[in-house]
């Protein structure tokens, strides 16, 4: 078998730093052209593209801000232009409300933040860049949930709420992309990103008690959801849409 994702044009979302850079480089390691969106970290979506183009891929870099349907619109024009179609979507780009300490924290723009990106920002990507999919060869959307829509989360409800409301987009679109593009979500577990490691409470005995609850014994790195997200976003799982895959080393299992 060859690189899975041979001539394959990808689209990662936040893929200036943390796991959705390790997965862009991942995808073009498989053979992909590689359109690393940011927001905010250019410095990082220029390294991360200098690093695909040195492995022979192409590579470009794309702007917006997923809670602005203008920006995003923009943003799809641009990739589309240039790559002429994407094959495959992953919408990595999730506000965690990382400063948030507790669910005492009743901040407004806080929560508004959290659903603006993690809800208004994922459904836009997937519909413009669905509704393109569906009107060329078609293709394959994957979106990084999170674990939190089976334990809940006291720290900061808006996110498991928005993480929860992913599942919804998911079901929603896999039925209306259908059968030319599939939707399905990977449920992640803690990753130990920089942006995890500096979170209060995970400095302060948060990570410890994951641990005793994890049956694998270990915390996840982003190396570690790369393959269960290629899976989603590859042949092997073509009979999978509106799917939530779980991947958090047992923390949480659910009945089927």
């Amino acid at each position: 078998m060859g690189p899975r994702f041979e001539n394959k044009k990808v689209l990662v979302t936040g893929a200036g730093r943390g796991f959705g850079a390790v997965l862009a480089k991942a995808f073009a390691e498989e053979g992909a052209d590689v359109a690393v969106h940011y927001n905010s970290s250019s410095a990082g979506a220029d390294e991360v593209a200098a690093s695909i183009e040195a492995m022979g891929r192409k590579a470009m870099t794309v702007q917006a801000n997923i809670a602005s349907l203008e920006q995003v619109q923009a943003a799809a024009k641009k990739v589309f232009d240039e790559f002429g179609h994407i094959d495959v979507l992953v919408n990595n780009v999730g506000d965690m409300a990382l400063d948030q300490t507790s669910w005492r924290e009743f901040d407004q723009k806080v929560i508004d933040h959290t659903l603006d990106v993690d809800i208004k920002g994922t459904m836009y990507m997937i519909h413009e860049i669905g509704i393109r999919m569906i009107e060329g060869p078609g293709g394959n959307i994957v979106n990084i949930g999170s674990q939190v829509v089976i334990a809940g989360s006291p720290r900061a409800p808006q996110y498991a709420a928005a993480k929860y409301a992913v599942i919804g987009l998911t079901k929603s679109y896999a039925r209306a992309l259908a059968p030319s593009v599939r939707v399905n979500t990977l449920g992640a577990a803690f990753m130990e990103t920089e942006a995890l490691k500096n979170r209060h409470d995970w400095k302060n005995g948060r990570r410890e008690e994951i641990l005793k609850q994890t049956p694998l014994a270990r915390i996840a790195t982003p190396e570690d959801m790369v393959g269960p997200t290629l899976f989603l976003a590859a042949d092997e799982s073509r009979h999978m849409t509106g799917q939530f895959l779980l991947c958090n080393g047992g923390l949480a299992m659910v009945g089927a």
